[in-house]
């Protein structure tokens, strides 16, 4: 029998709408899964790019849950031209509940930002418990064990105050791959008019060992791949039900683990779902055959995560890929007619202007496609760049990095990174440019789905 007080609110707390909002997928991978598992709790999810602050007050008065998860997705804008961070606005959401719900309950808190920084942000933020990296599983395990009263020291990833008051943050082993995934309909509507896309995951981890990535901290380095029977059911779902004919897979990489991707472009063709789908690759290992086949299973956009078309600054940002497979796959996929772009990092770890030019000259290689730079690296812990940014003494061992910090090499001339990229005769998008514009009226006025970016090419 349900107890009147077994309700878990899910809060998103991200309010970032550039490019785009972004669907809190993380929220419902972790509902869905408790909702199977823990059938005798109510979940409602609230999200701060829809509703007010007085509306979460007024939430809590009447729905009285007993757990509130808050979901950290982002610690900044990872952007140096505009270098803000998250932190004040996520105390503010922490002392908004505090201060405003007087019952019995607990604040729990997850999330891709929160796993970065979990020492951190638990003292930061004070929530009761946390979770590092994937939650389902741990998720689970922290409220059967706290309703039943047991020791919490076999939680995965959990994160808590000891006996000894200070912050413990426990070991994880277990990864969880047979996942189910419901949307929330209350939030439909809006990402799917807002943003063009719904966002799925395929598989999580990353082997890589770029400088500046936190994928690895975030999911850990073994790649698990999920169900694709479930991925196309989901699929199917949103299609029949909703009309949603867009999908974004976020994975870190999608091109890892090809046979699988095959095997679930197979399923989505023989689904006849119809649905379009775009994705984060590397460029490397496509062959015409695969694309091909990733084309009739509806994939209609690339973004490439190419950093730099300079052999020797991809080989400082720990790149496995060369500027020849960066030319191959351009090449390849423009021959099939998928669209595709390139993000950038320039003035990264090991850049100099003659490495920036040569990027900017091999990139008049590549045809019908746009070139989006990030200039710098945001320093996080955990990574390569971080120690390499403590031996050169930009950051100390006391930097909280909360407040965002970047790598911009002292060898490069910013001031002249955008005449010398125009100069290609290339279509170059700043993180400075502003494209909303142009976004709000083809995807408002013209119904248009997807990223985008395809028409912003020249």
């Amino acid at each position: 029998m349900k107890n009147p007080n077994d309700h878990i609110l899910f809060v998103s707390a991200n309010t970032l709408t550039i490019p785009y909002p972004v669907y809190p997928i993380g929220i419902s991978y972790l509902s869905t899964f408790l909702s199977e598992n823990l059938p005798h709790y109510t979940i409602k999810l609230f999200d701060f790019n829809l509703s007010k602050p007085e509306e979460l007050i007024s939430l809590m008065e009447s729905f009285k849950p007993k757990y509130i998860a808050v979901s950290i997705r982002n610690i900044d804008g990872v952007n140096s031209y505009d270098p803000i961070n998250f932190i004040s606005g996520y105390k503010k959401i922490i002392e908004l509940i505090r201060n405003n719900y007087h019952a019995d309950y607990k604040i729990l808190m997850g999330g891709a930002g929160f796993s970065i920084f979990p020492e951190t942000l638990y003292k930061e933020l004070q929530p009761d418990y946390a979770i590092v990296g994937e939650g389902e599983k741990s998720l689970y395990d922290l409220i059967t064990k706290l309703d039943a009263d047991l020791p919490l020291t076999d939680v995965e990833g959990l994160v808590y105050k000891n006996e000894l008051n200070t912050v413990q943050i426990n070991g994880r082993k277990l990864n969880t791959t047979d996942l189910s995934l419901c949307f929330d309909d209350s939030l439909l509507d809006f990402y799917w008019l807002n943003s063009g896309m719904l966002n799925i995951q395929t598989k999580r981890g990353c082997p890589f060992r770029c400088v500046y990535c936190t994928y690895p901290v975030i999911e850990g380095k073994n790649v698990r791949t999920l169900s694709t029977d479930k991925i196309v059911e989901t699929i199917s779902r949103l299609k029949r039900d909703k009309g949603i004919d867009y999908i974004f897979f976020t994975d870190s990489v999608f091109n890892m683990k090809n046979d699988y991707n095959i095997e679930l472009a197979e399923k989505l063709i023989q689904s006849k779902a119809n649905i379009r789908w775009g994705a984060y690759f590397f460029p490397k290992g496509l062959t015409e055959d695969m694309l091909r086949l990733f084309k009739a299973s509806g994939l209609t956009h690339i973004e490439f995560g190419t950093e730099s078309i300079c052999d020797e600054t991809l080989q400082n940002y720990g790149k496995h890929f060369t500027v020849a497979d960066i030319v191959q796959q351009s090449a390849l996929s423009y021959k099939i007619g998928i669209d595709y772009a390139h993000f950038l990092i320039l003035a990264g770890y090991g850049e100099t202007d003659e490495t920036i030019n040569e990027t900017y000259e091999n990139s008049k290689q590549i045809k019908g496609t746009v070139f989006f730079p990030f200039v710098g690296m945001r320093i996080y812990p955990g990574t390569r760049l971080y120690n390499i940014a403590l031996a050169e003494g930009l950051i100390d061992t006391n930097d909280l990095l909360l407040e965002p910090k970047y790598y911009i090499s002292k060898h490069v001339n910013l001031d002249t990174l955008k005449e010398r990229a125009y100069a290609t005769g290339k279509r170059w998008v700043f993180p400075d440019e502003d494209t909303s514009t142009i976004s709000t009226k083809m995807r408002l006025m013209r119904n248009k789905k997807g990223p985008l970016w395809e028409y912003l090419t020249k």
